[in-house]
Formats: structure tokens, sequence, C-alpha cells
């Protein structure tokens, strides 16, 4: 037998072997309450981030500076971009720090 015919032939072996390991089952579509639970995560972490920009307020920013009231979307953004650097903030606590703010 020819190399050539033996791949060929060992590809399709294999398809049959993975076709007959599935049973031969089709995809089917998520159970009902799998987007219930997927909308309970989404909100569970949509209420840990504002934990989270809470605990970093707490943790880097209250030692000096009471919670700020009454500032616009843009200047908490400039004023959080500048103290990024002083506190030596990461990116993620500055992002959950202006959705704290924000709120």
């Amino acid at each position: 037998m020819k190399a050539k015919h033996v791949v060929p032939g060992l590809l399709i072996a294999a398809a049959m072997g993975a076709a007959a390991l599935s049973g031969g089952q089709k995809q089917t579509a998520p159970p009902a309450g799998a987007q219930v639970r997927v909308e309970k995560y989404q909100a569970a972490k949509g209420a840990q981030t504002e934990d989270d920009g809470g605990r970093v307020f707490a943790q880097n920013c209250s030692r000096c500076h009471a919670t700020p009231e009454g500032f616009s979307p843009r200047i908490t953004g400039t004023i959080v971009r500048h103290m990024r650097v002083r506190a030596n903030l990461s990116e993620h606590d500055e992002q959950v720090l202006l959705k704290y703010l924000n709120q």
C-alpha cells in the first residue's frame, strides 16, 4: 500500500472513531435556566465591581481624602488619572474606582 493512501485512511478512521465516541449526538441548546444563571452572574459581577471600587477608595484614597461629591464624570476621570500615578494604582483599580466615584 502506498503512503499517499494511508494518510487519508487514517483521517477517515479517526473521524469515525470520534463520531462513535460522541455517540453521534448533535449539539443541543443550553438548558432553559442557563440564561437566568448568566444574568445572575453578570448582576453579581456588577455589584462586585462597585464593591471593588469602594475597597480601592478605602485602601488608597481615604487616608487623605473624603469621598468627593458633585464632580462631573469628566473631572473625576482627570482626578483619578492624576492620582493613579501618585497612589501607584493598577489600571483595573483605576477603572473600578472611576465606576465607584461616578455612581
